[in-house]
């Protein structure tokens, strides 16, 4: 829910009604699948910047650092990890 347009509409109309001008939050990757973002990773930094979102970014929601996959780390039964895990199989599938 914290990802979902609606929840991110709120958060923006909350900050707007104190701040002094108004404020703008971009949500570009909500708007494509999870391959995709994988994708545009590769496209904008290389392998080198796949390896590091694999490397040093977590979307578990369990926040499990201990377990690593080909996709990262996380637990790999929780919902973000789900969409993770499926995205690399796209993105790893298409790289071939």
């Amino acid at each position: 829910p914290d990802c979902r347009d609606d929840t991110l509409k709120a958060l923006q109309a909350a900050i707007n009604l104190g701040m002094a001008s108004r404020k703008v939050i971009e949500t570009p990757l909500m708007w494509i699948d999870k391959a995709e973002t994988w994708r545009l990773a590769e496209r904008l930094g290389g392998p080198a910047l796949v390896a590091l979102i694999r490397e040093r970014t977590l979307s578990c929601y369990r926040g499990d650092t201990a377990t690593r996959h080909a996709w990262g780390m996380g637990c790999g039964a929780c919902p973000a990890c789900d969409l993770r895990r499926a995205g690399w199989e796209a993105y790893a599938a298409g790289a071939r």
